[in-house]
This record gives C-alpha cells, sequence and structure tokens, in this order.
C-alpha cells in the first residue's frame, strides 16, 4: 500500500505528531496522530525524528516526509515543553536553519558547521538545474554587466618590477 503525505504537523497536548495523508489505493485522505512517546525537554530531536522515520509501525507512512522537516516538528515540541510560544519557536527555527551571508563560519564549532553545511547542501540542491528540467540548458553562458569601475585587487596582475 501507498500513502502520499499531504500535511505534517503538531499536536501540543498531548505531544504528538500529526499526519494528514492519502490512501493511494482509496484516494481517501486520512489523518494519523503519532505520539511523542519518551520525548522530553531535553531529547535530541535529530535523533528522535530518525527513530520515528525508522519505526517499522510508521515508517511506510512517514516516507514522503525528510527527517529534517520531523526535526523541526520535534524542535516544536520540545519549545514547546520548555514553555516557549509557538511564535518564538518558529522563529528561533527560521534563525537556525536559515545562512546568514555576514556571518563567519571560521568561528562555529564542527556541529553548527556541519548543519550549515548541510542546510547549504540542500539550497544548492533544490535551486540547480537538472538535465531534464524543462528550464536547463546546456553549456549557458552569461554576461556580466559592469557597472561604473572595476576594483582592482592586485593579487592577479603582474609584478610592475618584472618579477612575477
Amino acid at each position: 500500500m501507498a500513502y502520499i503525505p499531504k500535511k505534517c504537523g503538531v499536536k501540543f497536548k498531548p505531544p504528538a505528531i500529526v499526519l494528514i495523508y492519502e490512501d493511494e489505493s482509496t484516494k481517501k485522505t486520512r489523518q494519523r496522530l503519532i505520539p511523542a512517546r519518551n520525548f522530553s525537554k531535553c531529547s535530541d530531536c535529530s535523533q528522535a525524528a530518525e527513530q520515528l522515520k525508522n519505526n517499522p509501525r510508521h515508517q511506510e507512512y512517514l516516507d514522503g516526509v525528510s527527517q529534517q522537516q520531523l526535526q523541526k516538528l520535534y524542535q516544536l515540541l520540545r519549545d514547546s515543553l520548555n514553555g516557549l510560544s509557538l511564535g518564538q519557536s518558529l522563529e528561533t527555527i527560521l534563525r537556525e536553519n536559515s545562512i546568514n551571508p555576514e556571518e563567519d563560519l571560521n568561528k562555529l564549532d564542527d556541529n553548527e558547521l556541519a548543519k550549515k553545511k548541510k542546510i547549504m547542501d540542500e539550497l544548492f540542491e533544490k535551486n540547480q538545474r537538472k538535465p531534464n528540467d524543462p528550464e536547463f540548458v546546456y553549456d549557458l553562458e552569461v554576461d556580466f554587466p559592469q557597472d561604473g569601475q572595476t576594483e582592482s585587487c592586485g593579487w592577479d596582475e603582474e609584478e610592475q618590477d618584472g618579477e612575477i
């Protein structure tokens, strides 16, 4: 049997993941309530998402749901258990799962850097044009306009003294 997930959300009291899916054989829309058992304020969201995704009881229903989405839902549940409002929790998740171009990634620890790299990889995959895409053009060349003067950086110019 195949199930197509339509919506995924959380229920705060009692803590649970809510999945709205379509049963492909009957074409009926159904709701599945997955309780967040053994989940507390101190639980690891990524581990909980991985366990739920690999749980044989829910695995066929959650095939179309990404582990990252489940992790975000568990973060919402954890923040709710810690007393944060939904708005504060969503703001935190948005801040953690976005890339700030002004942020110095050299100053991050290994775990944070790995998260940022994963976010960049997913963004690249999402924006990448593949050969089977309708907008795909092989060997596309683009000339960028020169607005104003080009700054010289000096490192790629030959030395004036004749030294290289």
